[in-house]
């Protein structure tokens, strides 16, 4: 008879081998696991963009996904459990809540879902047995006050984002911001994000310019920006603009040569190319071999919920929704997310913890929290609204 292996045989055989080991691993059953997971997205059509915008790619989230099931079925098989992805794209929420319906009946009870903030709480309500993962939605309401109880958090939300950045420009002492916001709702969310944080870490806000102009700033931005730009004495230019209709045109052409930061120059954002540290060159590899192009933030966000709710797998030792849900907001449960250190749920509103990479186009240029920035239990909830700040009490709540 062979001998069983040791944990840190295991380790040696690979990183994703060894996960299984020091998670905490529930015996094997002679039978099996089978795990279920289905990915369900809707993304609605923004319109026509008037930049050169590159587009986000259609399978963003999904490629993520996959990639992550394969690497639960590596770990996976030292315990017989095994790992599938059935996915859902519907072209309006109801067709993906149809859609969605229908895997439920077939007795899938475990989410990754890419939409959103509206269509995720149809989802959520729709099927309260069920636990979500939010891969597509940075909005704020969903971990301050719209508190669904069934659905857990893995793509930072825009506050989170607004703060990484905030204390960037702390550091640097770039304090005075002239903040220009666009006119989509999106555009306005981020703004009050950046306004909080700007308020937060002791920047000033010298003036707020919306964006107004309906022109192609493609053939005018050299004119355009340079007189929109002019204001009192300012560090650095904020940029609200998710949709990219005129944020890439403001780098270069401000009136005052300042660097800007937001949604386009120095951009907080979840996951990026540049990332390389930690073991993340690896998982850069595995992806791009996977999918054909580079990983982004909704990507990274499908591929560690669906990490997030194996590890709990491999602790349970079962499959069951509320019991990976009340794991995951115990704040025991580590999840390895290659960002420096082990990432957990907070348990008021089931948001993942987790360090926020600023970035511009090609090159990695820090990492919040920022070195200085205290908190009385973890660092990382100096970024995001914080437990007293927030409505949300998922763990005294049950879905």
């Amino acid at each position: 008879m062979r001998p069983l292996l040791s944990c840190a045989g295991l380790a040696r055989a690979g990183w994703l081998v060894a996960l299984a080991c020091f998670a905490g691993i529930a015996s094997a059953t002679p039978e099996g696991l089978a795990v279920r997971i289905g990915y369900l997205a809707y993304q609605p059509d923004t319109g026509p963009l008037l930049s050169n915008v590159i587009p986000e790619p259609s399978d963003a989230g999904l490629r993520g996904a996959e990639l992550a099931i394969a690497d639960s079925n590596t770990t996976g098989r030292f315990l017989k459990h095994s790992y599938s992805l059935q996915s859902a794209e519907g072209e309006t929420p109801d067709a993906l809540l149809e859609a969605a319906r229908a895997l439920h009946a077939k007795g899938l009870r475990l989410f990754v879902v890419n939409t959103p903030a509206a269509s995720l709480q149809q989802l959520a309500e729709a099927m309260p047995d069920s636990l979500l993962i939010n891969a597509g939605s940075p909005d704020d309401r969903l971990r301050t006050a719209r508190c669904l109880p069934n659905v857990l958090h893995t793509l930072p939300s825009r506050s989170m984002l607004a703060d990484a950045l905030a204390q960037f420009l702390a550091v640097r002492r770039w304090n005075r911001w002239l903040l220009i916001s666009g006119p989509t709702a999106d555009d306005q969310a981020y703004a009050t994000a950046l306004k909080r944080a700007a308020k937060r870490f002791g920047h000033r806000i010298i003036e707020e310019k919306p964006w107004t102009f309906d022109n192609d700033q493609r053939r005018t931005a050299q004119a355009d920006m340079p007189l929109f730009t002019q204001a009192d004495e300012y560090d650095v230019v904020v940029v609200a603009d998710e949709r990219g209709d005129f944020g890439e045109y403001v780098p270069y052409h401000t009136w005052l040569p300042r660097p800007v930061a937001g949604t386009q120059g120095l951009t907080p954002t979840g996951w990026h190319k540049t990332v390389e540290t930690y073991g993340a060159a690896q998982l850069q590899k595995r992806f791009e071999a996977h999918a054909q192009r580079w990983m982004n933030d909704r990507d990274f966000a499908a591929w560690i919920g669906v990490r997030s709710l194996a590890t709990a797998i491999t602790k349970l030792g079962t499959d069951d929704a509320q019991a990976i849900r009340d794991l995951s907001l115990s704040e025991t449960l580590p999840v390895d997310g290659f960002k420096g250190r082990k990432l957990t749920f907070r348990s008021w509103n089931g948001q993942l913890r987790q360090p926020i990479p600023l970035v511009h186009p090609r090159g990695l240029v820090s990492n919040s929290p920022q070195e200085g920035f205290l908190h009385p239990t973890s660092e990382l909830d100096t970024l995001g609204f914080d437990r007293p700040e927030s409505e949300c009490r998922l763990s005294e709540a049950t879905p």
